[in-house]
């Protein structure tokens, strides 16, 4: 076990195992118009009960108190948060707030083709687009819808857009890979993008899938390896992607193992759901109450403090091996 350090010293955000905090995952909704086998087979369904989600003032006072901690990566995620109007004003928000370096999103890209151009425009450094496989039956089956053509479409015109970094998300499963791979390594070829693949993680909803589904990476790792691909160095802020390269090609291939020995270990990111809860682990128990700190700008003093009393709290790893969800009944509820 790491040694234990005395919390949030100089420097900003830091746990009891001596991790420190840079980057912030916030989910705009837990609504998504997909319905992914692995997420919501059945669509989304808002919980009973459920407040509203923050406004896009909310999350601007949340962020702040965040970044004033020394958070200065932040990804919007959802959900799918394209699905909110003010998506593009909040990238905007977020953009603009002191001591945020880079705005990062993941979307399901259902509307990147006709918006990449206007969400670089509005200070979106980065795009992950969620992509199973390239095979467009099997893309429906997983999605339920036939729109591969126009996500890859998108694809290239976030290529073109000139974001950052334009990343592929696609959850490895029995069945996407490796049929798959020779498609995907072609698709990289040509094209500056990291295709990341990750292990299928177990949720409350999807446990039964989960067993039946769910394969580790080390198949997939050992096979690029044998036809040169090289592990990279990891860049600063980076999250626990394993990076591979090949001098053959322009694109790169990611493999993210959480149930790899000591994944959490360099853990470096905190969540904020839509509904203003702190998350400190995507499996823990129910989140932190912030939003009566959102309410208006003369909070920040008080929402900076309590952000940082609560990092004590946050445990070693998850418990996924122990086929504990904590409470998250989908990757949709908090952002993945």
């Amino acid at each position: 076990m790491p040694k234990i350090r005395p919390a949030n010293g100089p420097g900003g955000l830091q746990d009891s195992f001596g991790r420190r905090f840079s980057y912030l995952r916030v989910s705009l909704t837990d609504r998504c118009n997909f319905r992914c086998t692995y997420c919501l087979p059945n669509g989304y369904q808002k919980p009973a009960d459920a407040p509203s989600e923050l406004s896009r003032e909310e999350f601007r006072r949340a962020v702040e108190a965040f970044a004033r901690l020394g958070v200065w990566k932040v990804r919007l995620t959802g959900g799918e948060p394209t699905v909110r109007r003010d998506f593009s004003e909040i990238a905007r928000d977020m953009a603009n707030i002191a001591g945020v370096r880079r705005v990062a999103m993941t979307t399901n890209g259902y509307r990147l083709a006709r918006e990449a151009l206007d969400w670089r425009a509005a200070g979106v450094d980065a795009v992950n687009v969620s992509v199973d496989t390239l095979d467009p039956k099997a893309f429906a089956a997983i999605t339920g819808h036939d729109r591969l053509a126009e996500i890859l479409r998108g694809v290239d015109a976030a290529i073109e857009a000139q974001f950052d970094a334009v990343k592929i998300n696609s959850v490895l499963m029995d069945g996407t890979e490796p049929g798959d791979l020779a498609d995907i390594l072609d698709f990289i070829r040509e094209r500056d993008v990291s295709w990341r693949f990750i292990e299928l993680m177990r949720t409350n909803d999807n446990a039964a899938f989960h067993l039946q589904n769910s394969r580790t990476s080390e198949r997939l790792r050992a096979a690029l390896v044998a036809t040169g691909w090289t592990v990279q160095p990891k860049a600063p802020g980076a999250g626990p992607s394993i990076d591979l390269a090949h001098p053959d090609y322009r694109g790169a291939i990611g493999i993210i193992a959480p149930y790899a020995s000591g994944f959490c270990d360099s853990c470096n990111r905190l969540r904020l759901s839509s509904r203003g809860k702190l998350h400190l682990c995507l499996f823990g128990e129910a989140g932190i109450d912030l939003r009566y700190l959102l309410q208006h700008d003369g909070q920040i003093d008080e929402l900076v403090e309590r952000i940082r009393s609560a990092m004590p709290h946050k445990t070693l790893g998850h418990r996924l091996h122990d086929q504990d969800s904590g409470q998250t009944p989908h990757l949709a509820s908090i952002g993945g």
